[in-house]
């Protein structure tokens, strides 16, 4: 006999019942409510229903300040909306949304009621993020009608829904509730039965490590934060994140996670459950890894960790000139932004045909800046005239600042170290731009550690803001805070980092990417559909794969070796099919082909 679910029609979800009112479950009523459906919002707290009707009818009235609403459509969506505190009232509902905390016993109490109360016909979504829904639909007594339905906070606004089947889930159950967040204007993504699906999976990885992170006192939580929002162009860092999501509802889902991969990578940070414990659960508690003004606030207040507004006074080095080593897209980038803070540069590289290129370059940059609009003509030029190209290093003698933006490599870089030591004054801080490389065997290439230190810049560089700091256990006290200062003065935001690889940025954003890729390897997800959950349901300005093709693939492949070498974590391995793509030469945007195929220029 044909399931009831084999060929469910759109029109079959007219009615939905949301259980479960919290911010998620209000969220997720609206948006059914605006986009025309009946919707029955069940809650066994009288006060938590009470306070879904306040949330839609004060969201519903800024729609018609707005103008996005009229008021007559504003009282007909209100009148789709009703509450109880009973499940029973689900019974004609034809789609029925859980969005209860994140256990099983709960859940799978809330799947049995319903088996006795629904009709066969009736859709069961869950919308957990990190529990199984093949076990939930197993409880159930009709599992082919049961999958998951993951919207994402706040449901309003956030355009991406995974639509998770289990092995048990009709087709029609699927393409029901698919049409059906098509309908509501969302971008629904087809996944399958693992915690965290794919947009979660990935984040939540990157959030513990950022949690570990903190945790060893490598980096304060404000430049943790600060990194990966200037670094990345993210809209939030991952504390700050963590916070909002709630330190509790992360520790489970990173609980779940490990629970199904035993990867050390997703093996809770310590700190979060000492947070959890504590009742620090982020911003609904107004404390975790920050503090807030109030209990639900966003509102940062200052508290015993937060950094003085000024460092002690440490007297610094004067710098006036700045020697850039290179002639390469970032050479050519740093010393724009320094000539552009007024700073005399000598642009040095091999040859003095290379270091005229670079500052020809630089030239076309700073056109391109006066056709927007965003500098004169004569500031353009006076930039220009404070470069002076040289094809020797010799030129860096009277230099305060040596700052090397060559290949990747270490035995160049130290080559170029043991040069600087040579030629460069006394007193001259010696900088390199590495970001994945041992800045301290730059250091020990001279016979003066502590003038070294890593300003890693990011590309590109005039428009990037962030620079990470980077002091090894030889650096002076008055180099980093002449670099801290300097970071400032040339308009670019500073975060301390410790000597180890991957820094702040690399160490959190690479793990991440690598993963991406194994999802793909393991054929659990497209990269079309990787990418669209990261930008839609984690904000992130590009996919990885955008992004892994962007950054090149044989870069990558370098950065992930060097952060599997440098802490010896099986998660950090390269994934075999970067290794297999970098030995096919299929390298990303630049070859043409990498996970993507691009047009030849």
């Amino acid at each position: 006999m044909a399931s009831p679910l084999s060929d469910t029609p759109l029109s079959h979800l007219k009615t939905v019942a949301v259980v479960g009112l919290g911010t998620m479950g209000t969220g997720i009523a609206e948006v059914l409510a605006r986009a025309g459906r009946e919707v029955i919002g069940i809650d066994i707290s009288e006060s938590a229903a009470a306070r879904a009707h306040t949330a839609l009818e004060a969201a519903t009235a800024r729609a018609v300040r707005r103008e996005r609403l009229t008021e007559q459509e504003r009282e007909e969506l209100l009148g789709r909306f009703r509450t109880s505190t009973d499940l029973h009232a689900a019974a004609d509902a034809d789609l029925v949304i859980e969005v209860a905390p994140e256990s099983y016993e709960i859940k799978r109490q809330i799947f049995r009621e319903l088996d006795g109360i629904v009709r066969p016909a009736t859709v069961l979504a869950t919308g957990t993020n990190a529990l199984s829904v093949t076990r939930l639909a197993a409880d159930s007594a009709r599992p082919e009608r049961v999958l998951g339905l993951h919207f994402f906070n706040p449901a309003p606004a956030m355009k991406l829904v995974e639509v998770v089947s289990s092995v048990l889930t009709a087709p029609g159950a699927v393409t029901a509730v698919t049409d059906l967040a098509l309908e509501l204007g969302k971008e629904p993504v087809a996944v399958g039965d693992r915690p965290g699906f794919v947009a979660d999976g990935l984040l939540f990885g990157y959030l513990n490590q950022a949690a570990a992170m903190y945790e060893a006192k490598y980096a304060s939580r404000e430049d943790i934060d600060a990194a990966m929002r200037l670094g990345c162009g993210l809209p939030m860092g991952p504390l700050e994140l963590l916070d909002l999501i709630g330190v509790d509802t992360a520790r489970t889902v990173l609980e779940a996670m490990y629970a199904a991969s035993h990867d050390r990578l997703h093996a809770p940070a310590p700190v979060l459950r000492q947070l959890s414990e504590a009742g620090l659960t982020g911003r609904k508690s107004g404390r975790g890894f920050y503090t807030y003004d109030a209990p639900g606030s966003g509102a940062i207040v200052r508290d015993a960790l937060t950094p003085l507004s000024s460092d002690p006074e440490i007297p610094g080095r004067t710098v006036r000139s700045v020697g850039v080593a290179g002639s390469g897209t970032m050479a050519s980038g740093i010393a724009e932004v320094f000539a552009k803070a007024g700073y005399d540069v000598v642009l040095a590289a091999r040859t003095e045909e290379k270091a005229q290129s670079a500052k020809a370059r630089i030239g076309k940059s700073l056109s391109r800046s006066v056709d927007k609009g965003r500098m004169t003509a004569e500031a353009a030029a006076e930039t220009l005239e404070r470069i002076t190209p040289a094809g020797s290093y010799d030129a860096f003698a009277e230099v305060d600042l040596a700052l090397e933006a060559v290949a990747e490599d270490l035995e160049i870089k130290q080559q170029l170290f043991a040069v600087f030591d040579k030629v460069c004054k006394p007193g001259a801080i010696l900088a390199t731009t590495t970001s994945s490389l041992p800045v301290v065997a730059c250091a020990r290439a001279t016979s003066r550690p502590q003038d070294v230190i890593g300003m890693h810049f990011f590309n590109p560089a005039p428009a990037m803001k962030l620079v990470e700091v980077v002091r090894t256990v030889l650096t002076a006290d008055d180099v980093h805070a002449t670099v801290r200062e300097l970071c400032t003065k040339i308009k670019k935001h500073p975060v301390d980092c410790g000597d180890r690889a991957g820094f702040i940025v690399n160490a959190l954003l690479f793990p991440y990417l690598n993963n991406a890729i194994k999802m793909v390897q393991e054929h659990y997800a497209s990269l079309d559909d990787i990418d669209a959950a990261m930008k839609l349901g984690g904000g992130y300005p590009m996919g990885p794969f955008e992004l892994l093709d962007v950054v090149g693939l044989d870069v990558s492949l370098a950065i992930e070796k060097v952060l599997h070498r440098e802490f010896r974590d099986p998660g950090l391995a390269p994934a075999p099919l970067l290794e297999h793509l970098v030995a096919a030469g299929c390298l990303g945007r630049k070859t043409g082909r990498g996970f993507r195929e691009y047009a030849r220029r």
